[in-house]
């Protein structure tokens, strides 16, 4: 390893962007600053007539790269033996996917005078969701003319990603269509932008775009098809020869820092920049992801992550997000899961009741309950199932509420459902042959509740252990960044140097497993009924209730006689 070597990883989120300088020998966060998006509300260009919409001005991303790199790099001073000109690398990730419209010389069309106040023509931000109606077209001519390309992204094309909306766009916008030479992700577009590779067909794009959001793979020959796409639009298929024939994992430079960015940050001209990637991946990569073990980023939502080997077999797993090679790891196939709601779904419980119940105050009353004792099941679909089923218009459900529920108890049903959710996704990779042996947390959730970990372990009946850093995302890009810089000569490397865990870890308790496999059994029963999966309804759901009151009946007695001092 380079000796006295420090990376710059940057980590652009909904809101913010995050730039941290890590030591690259032990992983420790030297300085970090972060940047809000000033355009829109909290850095979202939003439009009440068009309530899907979210969009976000391309200018915020290069004015947050220079200001919170600028900052960290300010704020690493007072580290021990840190000086700038020892930042060796850099790496990207960002939110995904964030497709923007961009001119001939890779000028976004939203900076351009004309387009300056257009939604139409700004990046359109992952979580925009105004072409569902695009994604079920693109799904429908897939499964119609026998195509591969949805096999490795769960079979279901969704609203959040690259095509849907680059054809929403022809379709809503034609002039902003026209005056893109080509589109590019955000996670590619920042290294792009940054090295002054920023004419279309010198950008590096990343294999993590485009093998999850773009239906590209070497299998068939990169992008899907111009017969494909111009079945979709006659124009979608000849924008295809304007968008890119290769794509690189993250262990690749998209180029070097320029003179003019390297001076307005405070670094040396010329240092290495890693192809870009998606938050969460390299999320993953900072959570020490590695075969046979499944990382959970927890928020609002969730991601899960896991690697195989890239040289073995792997079939193609239905409902997942995405299976692409060399999108986490180099030399592995990055699987993408996740649930649509997780913490927003606690928040929503904290809000009922005219006012927002601190969480601390519900946790620890949820604490003092057993599994079943509250009787209560929740399905975790307050904004839809993103993994397993692939759908975004089903809700969340709680079933056995009496006039005696409580707020704790609906805010430990709502944890444990998610757990539920959690586990589906779990047994839907072990199916098909991926073994998930641990469970590594990291975010704002993992960091601060100790009941949702030990209820996940209980769950998925594996030990559950946390991140190191809170900043695991932007962790993960420095990672890439010093591999690039030369500091460490693989990803294993450099985990081995810059990765840790907390230490504690959450151990699966055989009697609270036991009563949450019972659970579990009626949750897959309301998953399967409610989610359109095959079988009896009434013979199935019929069996809810009953069985959950019985289950909520041996938890309170047991309970009873414990507090007691019998035997249970």
């Amino acid at each position: 390893m380079r000796p006295d070597s420090y990376a710059l990883g940057l980590d652009y989120g909904t809101n913010s962007v995050r730039a941290v300088v890590v030591d690259c020998a032990t992983g420790q966060l030297c300085g970090e600053s972060v940047f809000n998006y000033p355009s829109g509300a909290k850095g979202v260009i939003i439009d009440p007539a068009r309530p899907h919409l979210a969009r976000q001005h391309p200018g915020d991303y290069i004015t947050g790269f220079v200001r919170a790199a600028k900052q960290a790099v300010r704020n690493a001073a007072s580290a021990r033996g840190f000086s700038p000109d020892r930042i060796v690398g850099i790496g990207v990730d960002t939110t995904g996917s964030t497709p923007i419209p961009i001119a001939a010389d890779g000028t976004p069309v939203g900076m351009l005078d004309e387009y300056r106040d257009d939604p139409d023509a700004q990046a359109w931000l992952w979580k925009d969701h105004t072409s569902h109606a695009e994604a079920a077209e693109i799904t429908e001519l897939a499964e119609s003319r026998g195509e591969p390309y949805l096999a490795k992204c769960g079979g279901v094309y969704s609203s959040e990603w690259f095509w849907s909306k680059i054809l929403r766009c022809r379709r809503v916008a034609p002039k902003v269509f026209r005056k893109a030479a080509s589109w590019v992700e955000l996670a590619d577009f920042v290294p792009a932008w940054v090295t002054g590779n920023r004419e279309p067909s010198a950008i590096v794009r990343g294999i993590c775009a485009a093998g999850h959001k773009a239906m590209f793979s070497p299998a068939w020959g990169g992008l899907p098809s111009e017969s494909f796409l111009a079945a979709l639009h006659p124009d979608l298929a000849k924008l295809r020869s304007r968008l890119y024939s290769r794509a690189v994992p993250s262990n690749e430079p998209a180029g070097r820092l320029t003179s003019e960015f390297a001076k307005k940050i405070g670094v040396p001209t010329g240092i290495p920049v890693a192809a870009g990637a998606f938050d969460a991946h390299h999320g993953a990569v900072g959570s020490g992801v590695a075969p046979g073990t499944l990382v959970k980023i927890i928020g609002t939502s969730t991601c899960d992550i896991a690697v195989w080997p890239s040289d073995e077999p792997l079939a193609d797993i239905p409902g997942l997000c995405g299976i692409v090679d060399g999108s986490v790891l180099p030399g592995y196939f990055g699987l993408e899961a996740g649930q649509s709601a997780v913490g927003d779904i606690f928040n929503w419980v904290a809000s009922l009741g005219g006012g927002k119940a601190k969480h601390g105050a519900l946790t620890d009353t949820a604490e003092t309950l057993t599994p079943g004792e509250a009787g209560l099941l929740t399905l975790d679909w307050h904004n839809g199932n993103r993994t397993v089923l692939v759908n975004p218009r089903l809700s969340g459900l709680t079933v056995g509420q009496t006039l005696h529920t409580t707020q704790a108890e609906l805010y430990r049903s709502a944890i444990e459902g998610t757990a539920f959710g959690a586990r589906v996704i779990v047994e839907r990779m072990e199916a098909y042959g991926v073994s998930i042996r641990t469970i590594t947390h990291c975010g704002g959730i993992a960091e601060k509740s100790g009941l949702v970990n030990q209820i996940y372990a209980d769950v998925l009946g594996r030990k559950v252990r946390i991140s190191g850093s809170p900043q695991t995302c932007a962790l993960g890009a420095a990672i890439f960044g010093s591999i690039v810089g030369g500091a460490h000569k693989s990803v294993k490397a450099a985990q081995r140097s810059m990765v840790s865990f907390k230490d504690e870890v959450y151990t699966p308790r055989r009697a609270e497993r036991s009563v949450y496999d019972e659970l579990f059994a009626l949750y897959g029963i309301l998953h399967d009924a409610m989610g359109g999966v095959g079988g009896s309804l009434a013979e199935q759901t019929g069996r809810v209730m009953p069985e959950l009151l019985a289950i909520q009946e041996r938890a309170r007695a047991k309970k009873a006689r414990a507090a007691k001092g019998k035997p249970s």
